[in-house]
């Protein structure tokens, strides 16, 4: 990795850090131990987590055997009570992603863009309409904008398609608005050679890549296929520590992001 240099403005100042896990919790099938995790991570400062439920009559998934959990989002709530919840639906105001987030962070702003729409959406299955959920808040006079997405799944691999490439290019205007450090994080259903992922490396640095990491997933899951989540910083972002973790809650593995707070050199 090589040692960073000196700031001298740094001198005397112990570094600050944040933690994020980024996980798509597979509709809250391993329910009891994805709580326990939950639980066991009060120190994460934030969580964005994808399929997740929200008191729904149904779920618009498959079982494939396991018991779907029809209100995750208040369940995980509950174990984490230093943490504010923010979910965004995608089907039926009670399906879609969501986010939590240490009160003690200032938040500013908290909303949605729209990043692919299904008119014909019929209400089953993985086809619905996709959103990208973003947190914004301010520390050390530094404003950051964390943004969360569940890419599009057509059925037909995690390749190229039309709709993927506009569905990049609308992250990536959302993610020109925004000045400051950013992190985008999510389950993207892309293979990492896409020209989708591309899209979204420019001017971010892609966490899996330079990590090399090879799977992104547990033994839950059992295709070829290995990649689906990524992490991608942009250069403001200081990591101090990123990994896939071995926890076995979901068919996808929770990725952790550790990074240095900027300092307020002004005072």
């Amino acid at each position: 990795m090589g040692t960073k240099p000196v700031d001298a403005f740094r001198v005397g100042r112990q570094p600050t850090y944040m933690k994020l896990i980024t996980l798509n919790i597979w509709g809250g099938r391993i329910r009891q131990p994805l709580l326990d995790f939950m639980e066991a991570h009060q120190d994460i400062d934030i969580f964005c987590l994808q399929e997740v439920h929200r008191k729904a009559f149904s779920t618009i998934c498959t079982l494939d055997g396991f018991e779907v959990s029809l209100d995750t989002f208040s369940d995980i709530q509950a174990r984490l009570p230093n943490h504010q919840g923010f979910f965004r639906p995608v089907v039926n105001n009670s399906y879609g992603i969501g986010m939590f987030v240490k009160n003690s962070i200032r938040i500013i702003g908290e909303g949605e863009v729209q990043i692919h729409d299904n008119p014909n959406y019929p209400g089953m299955g993985p086809t619905h309409q996709r959103n990208l959920q973003w947190v914004r808040f301010q520390e050390n006079n530094q404003t950051y904008t964390v943004a969360n997405v569940h890419g599009l799944w057509n059925g037909q691999g995690k390749t190229d398609t039309h709709e993927r490439i506009t569905q990049s290019k609308k992250i990536k205007n959302f993610l020109n608005t925004c000045d400051g450090p950013k992190i985008l994080c999510g389950d993207f259903n892309l293979k990492p050679d896409t020209e989708s992922v591309k899209i979204l490396e420019v001017g971010m640095t892609n966490l899996i890549k330079t990590h090399q990491v090879t799977s992104t997933r547990t033994s839950f899951y059992d295709k070829d296929e290995k990649f689906a989540d990524y992490v991608f910083v942009s250069p403001e972002i200081s990591i101090n520590h990123f990994e896939v973790m071995k926890d076995e809650v979901s068919d996808h593995a929770p990725l952790l992001l550790d990074f240095e707070k900027s300092c307020d050199f002004r005072n």
